[in-house]
């Protein structure tokens, strides 16, 4: 079966969040065919962005949907950018 590797750059809603809590609450929501590893990359001013590498089957319809709305509905995330999408 083939799979889908996104890249997924998640903002936090604060300069100083936690980025250890907001990955184990990205990890926990997520659904449980998605792996993930998480790459920190900072932004500006403190910002630090969580660059997420999401490995997801390719044959699940509406599977990256369902990825972007847990991203973007978990407390202390503000916005997400989709960096790359590919087969793995």
């Amino acid at each position: 079966m083939a799979r889908v590797l996104a890249s997924i750059k998640v903002f936090p809603s604060d300069p100083s969040a936690d980025l250890t809590r907001l990955k184990a609450q990205i990890q926990k929501r997520l659904p449980g065919d998605v792996s993930v590893m998480f790459q920190e990359e900072p932004v500006a001013f403190g910002l630090v962005a969580l660059i997420a590498d999401l490995l997801m089957p390719e044959d699940a319809d509406g599977k990256m949907d369902e990825v972007e709305n847990t991203l973007r509905s978990t407390e202390g995330v503000s916005e997400i950018q989709v960096v790359s999408v590919r087969r793995a």
